[in-house]
């Protein structure tokens, strides 16, 4: 479903739907004069987490869909991620010490990390069976 300022993504978990995401971003953004960094940064963000999910959220080879829901309010684009994954709050996932030397740092935890950067505010739920993440960016 697509409004001026407003669209549902409805993807299966596969890494070849990565692209149809960041299509719709990019439509999203070009219909409603969105800044061009604020859309590249919640592409990157998208990107990071939909890898994420599909790569570690699911204990089966079945097809599972993942909701992305895109809202344009004011000054913001607020998302929701919606997937039926296994519980997983990246926001407990600890900051990565960035001053260790390559070969002393944990594996993991990066791309959470520039998530964090990329978006103004994250939110974790796990709801009726699903791992619900908010997602809010704010431009100019």
């Amino acid at each position: 479903m697509t409004l001026a300022g407003e669209v549902l993504i409805v993807l299966k978990n596969s890494l070849s739907e990565l692209e149809r995401l960041s299509l719709a971003l990019e439509e999203l953004g070009e219909a409603n004069c969105l800044p061009l960094k604020a859309i590249m940064d919640v592409n990157l963000a998208l990107d990071e987490i939909f890898t994420n999910i599909v790569s570690y959220g699911f204990e089966d080879d079945n097809i599972h869909l993942i909701n992305i829901h895109l809202l344009i309010e004011g000054k913001e684009l607020n998302i929701r991620v919606e997937d039926d994954g296994m519980p997983f709050n990246p926001l407990e996932v600890p900051e990565p010490d960035l001053n260790l030397p390559l070969e002393e740092r944990k594996t993991g935890g990066l791309g959470i990390h520039f998530v964090r950067k990329m978006i103004n505010e994250l939110k974790y739920e796990r709801r009726r069976g699903k791992n619900v993440l908010f997602l809010k960016k704010r431009f100019n």
